[in-house]
C-alpha cells in the first residue's frame, strides 16, 4: 500500500500578488506540452449547444471538462482516458471537479490601479508616492498629466500636475526646430503611476524618513512615521510598489460564479460574469485600436473605460458609479463575495456549518441543576441519532440502519428509552454569540423536556450575557470520549464558576433569585400578614400564656434544623358546632422563653367534612432552627381579624347575623388512638 503524503502548513500569507505570480495560478500546460490559461473571449456558453465556448469565461481548455472524464467534442469519454489530450478540441480528460480551483488570468492591454490600494483608507499609493489623493486620483483617471522627468525646464518639477493645455503648449516648445528644451518625459494614467512606483529606492527613502523623524514633530512627524510604516512594510514582505498597478487579472475558477439553466430556458449566472464580459470587452476593443493607431484621445478614453471596469470587478461602487444588473441592482465584486457578515472568511470560514449541531431558543429551566440544560426531544433525537441507532441494533430491537431509522420517524415509544439510555452522562456544548470569552460555550448534562426550546439555568445566564427575551443558543454533541472527557472535566457550568477576566464569581444570584432567597430566610415570612396582621416575625410569648390556646412543646433540639418547603399539621379535632376554624402556628422556642412564630396555617372546616384526622396546610418556608432551642405548635379556635369569625352555623362569613353566632367549644384529641403529627420537611446539607 502506498504511503499517503500529509500535507501540513504553519500559517496562510496574504499580500501582494507580482504580475508574474497571478500569471503562474492561472497558466497550466497540457500534457501535450500546450500553454492555456488566458481567457481572451467574453463569452461563457453556446446557447445552441449550451456548451462552454473556446477561449471565453468557461473554456474546458482553460478550467478542465464541464463532464467527468469527458471532452468538450466528446471523442474521449471514461475514466479509461484519464490524462489524454483532445486532438480535436484540445480538453484535457479528467474530473470537472477540477473546475472548482483552476483559474485563469486576462492580460491587460493597458496597466491599471488596483483600486483597493487607489481609494482604500488610508491610501497606500498616495502614502508611497507622498502626493495628495486628489492628485493620484487624476493621473489614474485621465484627467491631468504629471511630470516623470523635468529635463532642463526651469518651469518643471518631478511629480508636478501639468493640465492638457499646459502640456499641450510644452508639447509645441518640445518639438519645435529652435527649442532647447530636452529630456522632458509627462506620462498619464496608470502606466505613469507605474513608472513613478518603479523609481522609488525604498531602502533609501526608509532611511531619509528616519533622519526627517528624529528632527521633527507633531502633525508632520506622525505623517512621516505614517509614511515609513507603509514603506517597512513593503521592505519586510518583499513586495514592490509598482504590483499595486495591475498588468495581468486573475479570473476565478467558472464553478465558483456558475451559469445555470432556469426552468422556462433561461440562464441565471453570478454577478461576476457579467462583471469579467466588460473587463475582456474593453479590454479586447482597447487592444484593437492600439493595433490600428487610434487617435491618442479615443486610446486613452477607452485605457479610462477598461480602469473603470476593473475598479468594478474588484469592488463595485468604491469608486464612481455603481454598475447595475438589469434589476437596477448593484453587481457583487469580488470585494463584495469576502468582505462583510455574508462574506467568505465571516460566513464560510468562520462560520461553518457543524454536523450534530442544532440550534433554538432559550427559556428558563428553573428546576434544572446548575450542571443540567433542558434538550427538547425534538432536537435530541436528532443529535443524538447515531448513537440510539447502535444502541438499538446492538439490543437486537432492528436488524439494520435502515430499519432503525424507521423505528425512530415513527416515534416508537422504545425510541425515547433508549434515548434517555444514551443522554445519560453524555454532555452536551451549548454556545451563544457573540463568543466573547471562553465562556461562551459551556458544555452540561442534557434533560429531555417538551416543547421546541432549549432549557437553561438561570445562574449561569450572566456568562453567555444571555437573557430570555428571544436569545438563541447553539447545541453541539462531543463525539470521542477524549471531547465528552475534556467536556466534563474542563467545560462543566458547575466547573467554570470564576470569570477568566476579574477572577471574582461570574455566577451569582440576581432580581427573582434574590427576592426569593429574601422571602424564604426571612425570620418567618408572616403568612398571610395584612393590616391587621403584619408581615414578618413576631414575639407570641403572651399570645401562649392565654387560656383559649393550646400549645404543644417540643424537647431542645439536639442538633441544627433546617425547615425548608410546606409543614403539614394533623390533628384529631371536633367541634359543638356544624362549622368551626382552627388555627395553628409552628414557632421557636429560645432558652430565655422568647417565642416567635415560624409559620402557620389556618382551616375552616364545614358541615359534614371528615375531621379524623384534620390535616393543616402550613405556608411554605425556609428557616433554619438553632440547637438548643424547641419548636410548639400553638392550636387555637379562631384567628380574628387575620381571619374572618366563623358564625358556627355553617354560613359563609358576612352572610350571618350577629346575633345567630354561638361559641364554639373545639376539643383536641391526642396520644394512643389519635397520633397527632407535625409533618417537616427538613433539609440536611450532605443530601444530593
Amino acid at each position: 500500500m502506498g504511503s499517503q503524503i500529509e500535507q501540513r502548513f504553519d500559517y496562510v500569507k496574504i499580500g501582494i500578488a507580482s504580475p508574474e505570480r497571478i500569471r503562474q495560478w492561472g497558466e497550466r500546460t497540457l500534457p501535450n506540452g500546450q500553454m492555456v490559461g488566458e481567457v481572451t473571449k467574453p463569452e461563457t456558453i453556446n446557447y445552441r449547444t449550451l456548451k462552454p465556448e473556446m477561449d471565453g469565461l468557461f473554456c474546458e481548455r482553460i478550467f478542465g471538462p464541464a463532464k467527468d472524464w469527458e471532452c468538450h467534442c466528446g471523442k474521449y469519454k471514461r475514466v479509461r482516458h484519464r490524462g489524454i489530450v483532445c486532438e480535436r478540441c484540445g480538453v484535457e480528460v479528467t474530473e470537472s471537479r477540477v473546475r472548482r480551483h483552476r483559474m485563469g488570468y486576462i492580460k491587460l492591454a493597458a496597466p491599471v490601479a488596483h483600486v483597493w490600494y487607489l481609494k482604500g483608507i488610508p491610501s497606500y499609493l498616495s502614502i508611497l508616492l507622498d502626493m495628495p489623493l486628489r492628485d493620484v486620483e487624476q493621473i489614474v483617471y485621465f484627467n491631468a498629466y504629471v511630470v516623470l522627468n523635468p529635463g532642463n525646464a526651469e518651469n518643471l518639477s518631478y511629480k508636478q500636475l501639468l493640465t492638457e493645455d499646459q502640456w499641450l503648449e510644452i508639447e509645441e516648445q518640445l518639438y519645435s526646430e529652435d527649442s532647447d528644451l530636452s529630456g522632458v518625459d509627462v506620462g498619464i494614467g496608470a502606466e505613469a503611476l507605474q513608472r513613478l512606483l518603479q523609481d522609488l529606492d525604498l531602502d533609501a527613502i526608509a532611511e531619509k524618513l528616519r533622519e526627517e523623524i528624529a528632527a521633527s514633530k507633531g502633525q508632520k512627524r506622525a505623517k512621516l512615521i505614517k509614511r515609513l510604516r507603509v514603506i517597512d512594510n513593503f521592505i519586510g514582505t518583499g513586495a514592490q510598489p509598482d504590483w499595486m498597478v495591475l498588468s495581468v487579472i486573475p479570473v476565478i475558477p467558472p464553478d465558483l460564479r456558475p451559469m445555470v439553466q432556469l426552468d422556462g430556458g433561461r440562464f441565471a449566472t453570478s454577478d461576476l460574469n457579467d462583471l469579467y464580459r466588460r473587463v475582456i470587452n474593453r479590454n479586447n476593443r482597447l487592444a484593437r485600436l492600439q493595433e490600428i493607431l487610434a487617435p491618442e484621445i479615443i486610446v486613452r478614453n477607452e485605457k479610462r473605460m477598461l480602469q473603470e471596469a476593473v475598479d468594478a470587478l474588484i469592488d463595485n461602487g468604491r469608486r464612481g458609479r455603481t454598475v447595475v444588473g438589469a434589476n437596477n441592482r448593484p453587481l457583487k465584486s469580488l470585494s463584495d463575495i469576502i468582505e462583510g457578515k455574508q462574506g467568505r472568511f465571516r460566513q464560510n470560514l468562520l462560520g461553518k456549518r457543524v454536523d450534530y449541531s442544532g440550534r433554538s431558543v432559550i427559556v428558563v429551566g428553573p428546576k434544572l441543576h446548575i450542571h443540567q440544560c433542558g434538550l427538547p426531544r425534538e432536537m435530541a433525537i436528532e443529535l443524538f441519532q447515531p448513537f440510539v441507532i447502535h444502541r438499538l441494533i446492538r439490543q437486537g430491537l432492528v436488524n439494520n440502519i435502515k430499519a432503525a431509522k424507521k423505528l425512530i420517524q415513527r416515534g416508537d415509544p422504545t425510541v425515547w428509552d433508549v434515548l434517555e439510555e444514551v443522554i445519560a452522562g453524555h454532555p452536551v456544548m451549548l454556545n451563544r454569540a457573540p463568543t466573547l470569552h471562553r465562556l461562551g460555550i459551556q458544555a452540561f448534562e442534557p434533560i429531555l423536556v417538551e416543547g421546541r426550546a432549549i432549557q437553561l439555568h438561570p445562574l449561569v445566564c450572566p456568562a453567555f450575557n444571555a437573557d430570555f427575551d428571544g436569545d438563541q443558543m447553539a447545541v453541539h454533541v462531543p463525539l470521542s470520549l477524549e471531547s465528552q472527557a475534556e467536556a466534563r472535566l474542563l467545560m462543566l457550568a458547575s466547573n467554570n464558576i470564576l470569570s477568566p477576566a476579574t477572577g471574582r464569581p461570574i455566577i451569582a444570584p440576581s432580581q427573582d433569585m434574590v427576592l426569593g432567597c429574601y422571602y424564604l430566610t426571612a425570620k418567618n415570612p408572616k403568612l398571610g400578614g395584612h393590616a391587621a396582621m403584619p408581615v414578618g416575625s413576631c414575639d407570641r410569648t403572651a399570645i401562649d400564656c392565654r387560656t383559649d390556646v393550646l400549645t404543644y412543646t417540643s424537647e431542645p433540639l439536639a442538633e441544627n434544623l433546617h425547615i425548608v418547603g410546606d409543614v403539614l399539621v394533623e390533628v384529631f379535632c371536633t367541634a359543638d358546632t356544624p362549622s368551626f376554624d382552627i388555627c395553628a402556628v409552628l414557632s421557636e422556642v429560645h432558652p430565655d422563653g422568647r417565642v416567635y412564630n415560624v409559620t402557620q396555617g389556618y382551616r375552616r372546616v364545614n358541615p359534614g367534612e371528615n375531621t379524623n384526622p384534620l390535616r393543616i396546610q402550613f405556608q411554605g418556608t425556609c428557616v433554619p432552627i438553632a440547637k438548643g432551642n424547641q419548636l410548639r405548635l400553638s392550636l387555637s379556635g379562631a384567628c380574628f381579624p387575620a381571619y374572618p369569625v366563623n358564625s358556627g352555623t355553617g354560613a359563609f362569613p358576612g352572610e350571618s347575623r350577629l346575633i345567630d353566632a354561638q361559641i364554639i367549644t373545639l376539643m383536641v384529641s391526642c396520644g394512643g388512638d389519635y397520633p397527632t403529627r407535625v409533618l417537616l420537611p427538613i433539609f440536611r446539607s450532605d443530601a444530593q
